[in-house]
Protein backbone atom coordinates (compact mmCIF):
# COMPACT_ATOMS: atom_id res chain seq x y z
CA UNK A 1 0.00 0.00 0.00
CA UNK A 2 0.89 3.69 -0.70
CA UNK A 3 2.58 5.40 2.74
CA UNK A 4 0.01 8.15 1.59
CA UNK A 5 -3.41 6.71 2.60
CA UNK A 6 -6.67 9.04 1.59
CA UNK A 7 -8.94 9.50 4.07
CA UNK A 8 -12.13 8.51 2.86
CA UNK A 9 -14.39 11.45 1.61
CA UNK A 10 -16.90 11.95 4.39
CA UNK A 11 -20.74 12.37 3.22
CA UNK A 12 -20.52 16.23 2.19
CA UNK A 13 -24.48 17.41 1.67
CA UNK A 14 -25.58 18.46 -2.03
CA UNK A 15 -24.51 22.04 -3.52
CA UNK A 16 -26.67 24.74 -1.76
CA UNK A 17 -27.87 22.92 1.36
CA UNK A 18 -24.17 23.04 3.02
CA UNK A 19 -24.38 25.83 5.58
CA UNK A 20 -23.50 29.56 4.84
CA UNK A 21 -24.43 33.13 4.39
CA UNK A 22 -26.50 32.20 1.83
CA UNK A 23 -28.12 29.52 3.44
CA UNK A 24 -28.31 31.55 6.60
CA UNK A 25 -30.46 34.27 4.37
CA UNK A 26 -32.87 31.74 2.82
CA UNK A 27 -33.13 30.21 6.30
CA UNK A 28 -34.04 33.57 7.38
CA UNK A 29 -37.01 34.76 5.01
CA UNK A 30 -38.02 31.77 2.89
CA UNK A 31 -40.56 32.96 0.04
CA UNK A 32 -43.71 31.33 0.54
CA UNK A 33 -45.92 30.19 -2.52
CA UNK A 34 -49.39 32.63 -0.95
CA UNK A 35 -46.00 35.84 -1.38
CA UNK A 36 -45.06 34.97 -5.04
CA UNK A 37 -48.71 34.86 -6.11
CA UNK A 38 -49.43 38.20 -4.45
CA UNK A 39 -46.21 39.32 -6.01
CA UNK A 40 -47.40 37.92 -9.21
CA UNK A 41 -51.29 39.23 -8.84
CA UNK A 42 -49.50 42.74 -8.11
CA UNK A 43 -47.54 42.52 -11.37
CA UNK A 44 -50.45 41.83 -13.41
CA UNK A 45 -53.09 44.18 -11.59
CA UNK A 46 -50.15 46.79 -12.43
CA UNK A 47 -50.21 45.73 -16.06
CA UNK A 48 -53.81 45.61 -16.61
CA UNK A 49 -54.25 49.17 -15.19
CA UNK A 50 -51.74 50.36 -18.03
CA UNK A 51 -53.82 48.53 -20.24
CA UNK A 52 -56.64 50.22 -19.00
CA UNK A 53 -55.05 53.59 -19.59
CA UNK A 54 -53.17 52.84 -23.04
CA UNK A 55 -57.75 51.63 -24.24
CA UNK A 56 -58.50 54.58 -22.24
CA UNK A 57 -55.93 56.85 -24.77
CA UNK A 58 -56.74 54.77 -28.10
CA UNK A 59 -60.57 55.33 -27.18
CA UNK A 60 -59.95 59.04 -27.31
CA UNK A 61 -58.10 58.45 -30.14
CA UNK A 62 -60.83 56.52 -32.23
CA UNK A 63 -63.26 59.19 -31.37
CA UNK A 64 -61.25 62.51 -32.03
CA UNK A 65 -60.52 60.45 -35.60
CA UNK A 66 -64.18 59.38 -35.84
CA UNK A 67 -65.52 62.99 -35.45
CA UNK A 68 -62.64 64.13 -37.70
CA UNK A 69 -64.27 61.83 -40.27
CA UNK A 70 -67.63 62.89 -39.80
CA UNK A 71 -66.87 66.35 -40.53
CA UNK A 72 -64.61 65.91 -43.64
CA UNK A 73 -67.34 63.62 -44.59
CA UNK A 74 -70.30 66.77 -44.11
CA UNK A 75 -67.78 69.31 -45.20
CA UNK A 76 -67.70 67.19 -48.49
CA UNK A 77 -71.23 66.40 -48.99
CA UNK A 78 -72.15 70.40 -48.67
CA UNK A 79 -68.90 70.48 -51.75
CA UNK A 80 -70.82 67.79 -53.45
CA UNK A 81 -73.80 69.63 -53.19
CA UNK A 82 -72.96 72.99 -54.11
CA UNK A 83 -71.14 71.78 -57.09
CA UNK A 84 -74.36 69.68 -57.97
CA UNK A 85 -76.59 73.78 -57.48
CA UNK A 86 -73.28 75.30 -59.75
CA UNK A 87 -73.20 73.06 -62.56
CA UNK A 88 -76.98 73.04 -62.77
CA UNK A 89 -76.96 77.14 -62.80
CA UNK A 90 -74.23 77.04 -65.49
CA UNK A 91 -76.14 74.71 -67.46
CA UNK A 92 -79.30 77.08 -67.28
CA UNK A 93 -77.60 80.24 -67.86
CA UNK A 94 -74.85 78.99 -70.22
CA UNK A 95 -76.76 80.75 -72.77
CA UNK A 96 -77.85 84.16 -71.37
CA UNK A 97 -75.58 86.35 -73.20
CA UNK A 98 -76.63 84.58 -76.69
CA UNK A 99 -80.34 84.78 -75.98
CA UNK A 100 -79.57 88.36 -75.43
CA UNK A 101 -77.85 88.75 -78.18
CA UNK A 102 -81.00 87.20 -80.55
CA UNK A 103 -83.62 89.80 -78.43
CA UNK A 104 -81.57 92.10 -79.87
CA UNK A 105 -82.88 90.56 -83.99
CA UNK A 106 -85.96 89.59 -82.04
CA UNK A 107 -87.10 93.63 -81.37
CA UNK A 108 -85.84 94.74 -84.92
CA UNK A 109 -88.31 92.04 -86.88
CA UNK A 110 -91.13 92.83 -84.56
CA UNK A 111 -90.51 96.87 -85.47
CA UNK A 112 -90.71 95.67 -89.03
CA UNK A 113 -93.58 93.61 -88.73
CA UNK A 114 -95.40 96.64 -87.24
CA UNK A 115 -93.94 98.60 -90.15
CA UNK A 116 -96.52 96.84 -92.24
CA UNK A 117 -99.06 96.71 -90.66
CA UNK A 118 -99.41 100.57 -90.31
CA UNK A 119 -98.53 100.43 -94.59
CA UNK A 120 -100.53 99.10 -97.56
CA UNK A 121 -97.38 98.83 -99.68
CA UNK A 122 -99.09 101.16 -102.55
CA UNK A 123 -95.67 101.24 -104.79
CA UNK A 124 -93.55 98.56 -105.61
CA UNK A 125 -90.89 101.32 -104.08
CA UNK A 126 -92.35 101.09 -100.05
CA UNK A 127 -92.27 96.67 -100.48
CA UNK A 128 -88.28 96.93 -101.81
CA UNK A 129 -87.39 100.08 -98.76
CA UNK A 130 -89.31 97.28 -96.45
CA UNK A 131 -87.67 93.75 -98.14
CA UNK A 132 -84.17 95.39 -97.99
CA UNK A 133 -84.72 95.97 -94.27
CA UNK A 134 -85.49 92.73 -93.67
CA UNK A 135 -82.53 91.59 -95.76
CA UNK A 136 -80.22 94.32 -93.48
CA UNK A 137 -81.68 92.41 -90.05
CA UNK A 138 -80.78 89.13 -91.22
CA UNK A 139 -77.23 90.03 -92.59
CA UNK A 140 -76.29 91.80 -89.28
CA UNK A 141 -77.90 88.60 -87.44
CA UNK A 142 -75.47 86.46 -89.41
CA UNK A 143 -72.71 88.77 -88.64
CA UNK A 144 -72.99 88.82 -84.96
CA UNK A 145 -73.50 85.28 -84.54
CA UNK A 146 -70.15 84.58 -86.54
CA UNK A 147 -68.06 87.24 -85.01
CA UNK A 148 -69.33 86.76 -81.50
CA UNK A 149 -70.14 82.89 -81.34
CA UNK A 150 -68.13 81.82 -84.27
CA UNK A 151 -71.22 80.61 -85.98
CA UNK A 152 -70.30 80.56 -89.93
CA UNK A 153 -72.34 79.50 -92.94
CA UNK A 154 -71.01 78.55 -96.04
CA UNK A 155 -72.21 78.47 -99.41
CA UNK A 156 -71.87 74.77 -101.05
CA UNK A 157 -72.83 76.05 -104.53
CA UNK A 158 -70.58 75.66 -107.26
CA UNK A 159 -68.24 73.76 -105.21
CA UNK A 160 -67.14 70.11 -105.35
CA UNK A 161 -69.36 67.88 -103.39
CA UNK A 162 -67.93 67.12 -100.08
CA UNK A 163 -69.31 64.21 -97.87
CA UNK A 164 -68.10 65.40 -94.90
CA UNK A 165 -69.98 68.99 -95.49
CA UNK A 166 -73.19 68.18 -97.51
CA UNK A 167 -75.84 65.97 -97.71
CA UNK A 168 -77.11 65.17 -101.27
CA UNK A 169 -80.77 65.22 -101.45
CA UNK A 170 -81.42 65.05 -104.91
CA UNK A 171 -78.54 63.95 -107.86
CA UNK A 172 -78.50 65.10 -111.58
CA UNK A 173 -76.71 63.10 -114.44
CA UNK A 174 -74.22 65.58 -116.30
CA UNK A 175 -72.11 64.77 -118.93
CA UNK A 176 -69.86 67.16 -118.93
CA UNK A 177 -68.16 66.99 -115.48
CA UNK A 178 -65.25 64.42 -114.22
CA UNK A 179 -66.53 65.12 -110.94
CA UNK A 180 -69.04 65.81 -108.41
CA UNK A 181 -70.48 69.17 -108.27
CA UNK A 182 -73.26 71.10 -106.15
CA UNK A 183 -76.08 72.58 -108.07
CA UNK A 184 -77.57 74.10 -105.36
CA UNK A 185 -78.01 74.67 -101.99
CA UNK A 186 -81.60 73.11 -100.39
CA UNK A 187 -80.27 74.45 -96.68
CA UNK A 188 -77.07 76.04 -95.78
CA UNK A 189 -74.58 74.54 -93.80
CA UNK A 190 -72.87 75.78 -90.79
CA UNK A 191 -69.76 75.70 -89.26
CA UNK A 192 -69.42 76.18 -85.06
CA UNK A 193 -65.59 77.10 -84.97
CA UNK A 194 -63.80 74.75 -87.03
CA UNK A 195 -66.39 71.88 -86.45
CA UNK A 196 -69.48 71.55 -89.26
CA UNK A 197 -72.37 71.15 -86.75
CA UNK A 198 -74.77 71.16 -89.80
CA UNK A 199 -74.52 69.49 -93.34
CA UNK A 200 -75.48 71.60 -96.03
CA UNK A 201 -78.60 69.50 -97.79
CA UNK A 202 -77.74 70.06 -101.50
CA UNK A 203 -78.85 68.79 -104.86
CA UNK A 204 -75.38 67.20 -106.48
CA UNK A 205 -74.58 66.85 -110.13
CA UNK A 206 -73.12 63.49 -110.91
CA UNK A 207 -70.76 62.56 -113.53
CA UNK A 208 -72.90 60.75 -116.28
CA UNK A 209 -70.14 57.78 -116.14
CA UNK A 210 -69.72 57.44 -112.49
CA UNK A 211 -73.50 57.56 -112.12
CA UNK A 212 -74.09 54.68 -114.30
CA UNK A 213 -71.34 52.73 -112.60
CA UNK A 214 -73.22 53.40 -109.67
CA UNK A 215 -76.28 52.60 -110.82
CA UNK A 216 -74.89 49.10 -112.45
CA UNK A 217 -73.43 48.36 -108.70
CA UNK A 218 -77.04 48.89 -107.35
CA UNK A 219 -78.37 46.58 -109.75
CA UNK A 220 -75.93 43.32 -109.26
CA UNK A 221 -76.68 43.64 -105.70
CA UNK A 222 -80.06 43.59 -106.18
Amino acid sequence: MSKHSHKPIENQPPPGTQDGPAAAVDAESPVTPAEKIAALEAELADKALKIAELGRENEAKIADLNDQFLRKAADFENYRKRMVREKQEITDFANQTLLLDLLQVIDDFERAIKSTETSDFQSAKEFASFFEGVKMIEKQFSTMLESKWGLKRFDSEGTPFDPNRHEAIQMEKSPELTEAVVKEDYLKGYFLKDRVIRFAKVKVLMPERAMNNEQGTMNKEE
